[in-house]
């Protein structure tokens, strides 16, 4: 115990180094007066698509002095930022008024190029001393114009920089564009244009430790507040009402009988069996393909560690908003780290289930995520280096990654291998296996695997739906997400959701005498993924999904009740089905209520609230 305790000190240790080297500073944020502050352009975009972003200098900007690249840590390429320096200076309590930065002369094509971003509201990030700001590149005149042909397209060339600083530290930046300092782009001519900004220093109160809390305040407003709670007491009324299934099932029908098939068979023997009895001898015959099982289980296992470590770290303030690449630093490290776990989950499993080619099994698990998640990456890095995005990793961070790959996750994955091969139990079946499997009856069709998997997979969809919206808004949109720990209490309620149902469908399809259940069991929570898959594409479209959603839940109950009532009296359920009918019926006017200021697709005139 005291092994594993270390071990897991020094995996955190190693993870948090890792993580803080990505905080990028000139300096300890401490200056005097005239000290040149590290400003850094990163990125340029539409707004309405988050995802798709270009370097700062693939557009037609200046710059008076050489371009300087900033070097970047591994989690800020994977995030997509490439930090060059930006044409504007502003050095510490330097105020400045309608100062040029360069002049430049845009071509017919550059100015094309200029009027399509405006056109699609593309908006610009920069970094000042490690906080982030935005600001739109132009904007189109659409005022009395009912033909888009008539549209007028200006480009914003007079920034206005406002920085708060507190004694030695900055504080807070924001940007604004001058409405009067225009340049037409309406028409592919020549253009004349100089960049200009403006710089204005104020004093405030704020702290330097509480900088960042401004990032974090629009997720923790009371209206969202309250709909995290509202998400929260909806799923814990699912888990006491699944409790209340598991609980009568097993207190009722299982334990009498699994005690008088363990301890008493010859008694067994002579009594008609039906059901799950008929079966008790199959049950735990081994499952088909159990190399390829126990290699999923495996990579269940490390990704549900990693998972864990990038709780605990979110928990302690490691991902505070906008700190670059943190998120994607932790996950290689903490993968590349965990490895070692899938290979002594999946090797003594599988040596458990009597198999022989355990270096086979290894490889199996080894490539079992890595394999699918590699060919992606191919496919959408050639996509993104096609149209040079920043979402393109250059050829040196696919080979660092590959260098992690291959000299730290695949030697801990053998290691682990060879450690769970070597201490593999045996497996001791509480049944006596019959020597012959016994025939499978036909089932009715929403016994069937696919129909099985959309019930179960519901159910723990439904109680991490809300939390899912505010989490694909923050990686596909603008907002951003903090609040770690009810995203925690709802990842734990997921989990309790997903093996009641679990348990609950296996109980079933062993009641149909389906003793097939090993891979059905472990497939039942997979279709969580698909569900989420879906909806992220649609995550806008809430309210008409909530209702959908909520129907089928109640429907779903009804018929996970009749299913139960064949075996079970459930009047107790049913009163719990009832209240919590009542439930959703109670709180759904004010979910709705609430739910209308955060569908609103953003438009360009929201950006600077994310600023305020």
């Amino acid at each position: 115990m005291e092994r594993i305790r270390a071990c897991l000190l020094a995996l955190t240790v190693v993870v948090v180094c890792g993580v803080a080297q990505v905080r990028s500073s000139a300096s300890d944020h401490r200056y005097t007066a005239g000290d040149e502050v590290p400003l850094y352009a990163n990125k340029v975009g539409p707004f309405h698509n988050p995802s798709e972003t270009y370097r700062f200098f693939d557009f037609p900007f200046c710059s008076s002095a050489p371009v300087k690249e900033k070097k970047e840590a591994l989690g800020e390429v994977l995030n997509g930022d490439r930090l060059v320096s930006a044409p504007y200076r502003l050095d510490f309590l330097g105020n400045k008024e309608a100062e040029v930065a360069c002049k430049r002369k845009l071509t017919k094509e550059e100015v094309a190029k200029f009027r399509t971003a405006v056109s699609k509201d593309y908006y610009f990030q920069m970094y000042y001393d490690d906080l982030p700001i935005w600001g739109f590149l132009g904007k189109v005149d659409k005022e009395g114009k009912a033909d888009p042909s008539e549209y007028k397209y200006y480009l914003f060339k007079h920034l206005i920089f406002e920085i708060l600083y507190n004694k030695d530290r900055v504080i807070e930046i924001t940007v604004r564009s001058d409405p009067n300092a225009l340049v037409d782009l309406t028409q592919d001519e020549p253009v004349n244009v100089d960049f200009m900004y403006t710089v204005k220093w104020k004093e405030t109160e704020t702290p330097f430790e509480k900088r960042m809390d401004k990032y974090s305040e629009s997720s923790s407003m009371p209206h969202h507040l309250e709909i995290h709670w509202f998400s929260i007491i909806n799923s814990c009324v699912t888990v006491l009402l699944l409790t209340g299934f598991l609980a009568t099932i097993l207190m009722r029908v299982l334990k009498n009988d699994f005690v008088k098939y363990a301890h008493d068979e010859e008694s067994a023997d002579d009594q008609e069996e039906t059901g799950w009895k008929y079966i008790h001898g199959d049950v735990f015959r081994y499952p088909k393909h159990k190399s390829l099982f126990s290699a999923a289980l495996g990579s269940g296992t490390q990704l549900f560690t990693l998972t864990s470590f990038i709780f605990i770290l979110a928990l302690v303030g490691v991902f505070y908003p906008y700190n670059r690449g943190a998120l994607f630093t932790a996950l290689v490290v903490i993968y590349a780290l965990t490895s070692g776990i899938a290979g002594y989950t999946a090797a003594s499993f599988y040596c458990q289930l009597e198999g022989t080619n355990w270096v086979r099994n290894l490889l199996l698990t080894g490539s079992l995520f890595c394999g699918p998640l590699f060919v992606t990456f191919c496919f959408l890095n050639t996509v993104a280096i096609a149209y040079k995005a920043t979402a393109a990793l250059p050829f040196g961070t696919i080979v660092v990654i590959f260098l992690i790959w291959a000299l730290v996750t695949s030697p801990l994955l053998i290691l682990g291998g060879i450690a769970g091969k070597n201490t593999k139990a045996e497996f001791q079946a509480p049944c006596r296996t019959t020597k012959y499997p016994r025939e499978i009856p036909p089932l009715p069709w929403y016994r069937q695997t696919l129909p099985q998997m959309a019930m179960a997979g519901f159910l723990p969809f439904s109680a991490i739906y809300i939390e899912l919206y505010y989490i694909f808004s923050s990686v596909w949109g603008h907002r951003i997400y903090t609040i770690y720990s009810i995203l925690f209490i709802v990842f734990i309620i997921l989990l309790i959701v997903t093996a009641f149902v679990t348990v609950a469908m296996t109980y079933f399809q062993l009641a149909a005498e389906d003793h097939e259940w090993w891979w059905r069991y472990a497939v039942f929570s997979f279709l969580i993924c698909i569900y989420k898959e879906t909806v992220k594409h649609m995550h806008l479209q809430v309210l008409p999904l909530w209702w959908v959603y909520r129907v089928v839940h109640i429907c779903l109950l009804f018929i996970l009740l009749q299913c139960t009532i064949r075996h079970v009296r459930l009047h107790a359920n049913l009163i719990l089905l009832w209240l919590h009918g009542l439930h959703l019926l109670w709180l759904l006017p004010d979910a709705w209520g609430y739910r209308l200021p955060c569908i609103s697709v953003l438009c360009s005139s929201h950006l600077p609230l994310y600023q305020m």
